[in-house]
Formats: structure tokens, sequence, C-alpha cells
């Protein structure tokens, strides 16, 4: 009874989440086998592996996987990078200090679409935006130009993650952390040794833990494309999620868009594995 009392509390949203998740499975596997067309939706003709060969040999697929893994690799370094650098001046007593930390979690409240629209307008205009005010800025600029750059869609990740870091750092225990700075400096380590040897090593499973998170959101980022480039110029910004975008909403093509929904539940699950054998054992 003990423990049939809980299972049964638990089972509605098991089940529930359960459902979400496999329902829309389901009908992808079943859409990527039939021709499923919506300007002719009466036609559910099974065709096999027709969809997925179609997905593959589309010419905008080499450049959506390739601008997906950079977009994946580039801003995961900037955001480690950057997110421990906040984090540690945050981590400083100073004046204030409780604002600024409000300050850098409310980008997670902004939605996509607006934050895409802010840097579209605001920072990237050729004409009128911040990044056009530069002395070195001109009309052939890769920020401010006609050809923006191909991966330009991403939210402020270095601030996602020193949001996500802050309290690992602030609940670290003084008197340990003091005394192995002081025995570090005693022993003659310099700043960076002390950063590196000492620090750094603290901070490994928030480090796991922000790279799968963001890993998970750069693999489905969209609205920052569409609401920029348009996946342009050409096929520059287009990932594998705009590539199914196009494919359903803009072929009217449900059949090919399951399929690479499909293609696209593999490349995840192949990258998660991949950063899991790198930085799992953080995660112990």
């Amino acid at each position: 009874m003990n423990r049939t009392l809980p299972r049964l509390l638990m089972a509605p949203a098991v089940v529930t989440l359960f459902l979400w998740m496999i329902v829309p499975l389901l009908m992808s596997i079943y859409f990527s086998a039939v021709r499923y067309n919506l300007m002719q939706p009466g036609d559910k003709d099974f065709i096999g592996l027709a969809n997925f060969e179609f997905f593959f040999t589309d010419p905008d697929f080499y450049a959506s996987v390739s601008n997906t893994l950079l977009l994946l690799g580039s801003v995961i370094a900037i955001t480690v990078v950057l997110g421990i650098a906040l984090a540690l001046l945050v981590n400083e007593a100073f004046p204030g200090r409780g604002i600024v930390r409000v300050l850098l979690i409310s980008p997670f409240f902004v939605m996509p679409t607006a934050n895409a629209l802010l840097w579209k307008h605001m920072m990237m205009n050729p004409v009128y935006g911040v990044l056009s005010q530069w002395p070195s800025s001109s009309a052939s600029s890769p920020w401010t130009g006609s050809r923006p750059p191909a991966v330009q869609c991403d939210r402020d990740g270095g601030v996602a993650v020193a949001a996500v870091r802050l309290p690992d750092l602030h609940h670290q225990p003084a008197e340990p952390g003091r005394d192995q700075m002081e025995a570090a400096g005693m022993d003659g380590a310099n700043p960076f040794q002390k950063f590196w040897f000492l620090t750094l090593p603290h901070l490994g499973r928030p480090i796991a833990v922000v790279v799968m998170i963001e890993m998970i959101f750069l693999m489905s980022v969209f609205a920052e494309i569409f609401t920029t480039t348009s996946g342009g110029p050409g096929n520059a910004s287009t990932n594998v999620a705009f590539l199914i975008f196009k494919q359903a909403l803009l072929n009217f093509d449900v059949g090919v868009a399951s399929a690479g929904a499909l293609f696209a539940v593999v490349l995840a699950n192949v990258a998660a594995v991949f950063l899991i054998r790198m930085i799992g054992k953080n995660l112990d």
C-alpha cells in the first residue's frame, strides 16, 4: 500500500505526459510512410521510404544539417565562456548585485519572436541599427549588410548560462572555498591557476546541465530564424527545424515534413549521446 498509493496519484500525470509524447511520434511515423499533401488531402497512399528519400535529396538538406551543427557548437561554446565570465563577475560582492542578477535572468521572460525583432530592427538594421553606427560598419558588413550571418538567430545564451550557474556559485561553502584559495595562493598559484584547478572543476555539474538544456533548445530553434532571415539568404540560415517548416507549410507536404521530423529526432538523440559521453561524468 505504501507504494501503490503514490503510484496511483502519479499515474494521471505520467499517462498524460506519455500520450503527449507518443501520439505525435506515432502520427509522424504514419505520415512519413504515406503520400499526404495538403493540396490533395484525400490521397494517402502508402509509399514506404519515399518521403525520406525526398527529404534527404532536398537541395537544402546538407546545408540545414551543417547550419544546425554549427549553431549547436558555436552557441554552446559562447554560452559556456561568456556564462562563466558573467557568473564569476556577479559572484563577487558589489553594490546592486541583486539587481544585476535579476537583469541577467530577465532574458528568460522575453519571447523568442520579440527578441528576434529587437535584434533585427534595433541592432542589425543596416540603416538605423546600433551595429550600423560602428565606424567599421559598412553596407557589406556581415553584421549590418544585406547578407545576415548564417547563425544569427540565437537568443542571449551567455546571459542564460550565467543565470543558471549563479546559484551554484552563490551556494558554494564560503569557508572551504576561502581556505582552498588561500592555500593555493600560499603555494604560489596565480589567478589563472586558481580558476583552472579550483573554480572550473567546481562548475563541472552546472556546465554539464546547461549544455544539455542549450542543446535541446537549439535543436528546435525556429522563431528567430523565421523572424529575422526566413532561412536566407538562400539557405545560409536554414536549419533542420526551418526545413521541416518549409516542407510542411510552404510545400504543403506533410509526409516529407514528417520524415524530416523523425530525422530531427534521430539527430537530437545522436547529439545527446555524444554530449552525454563528453560531460556525463560531471552528472554523477
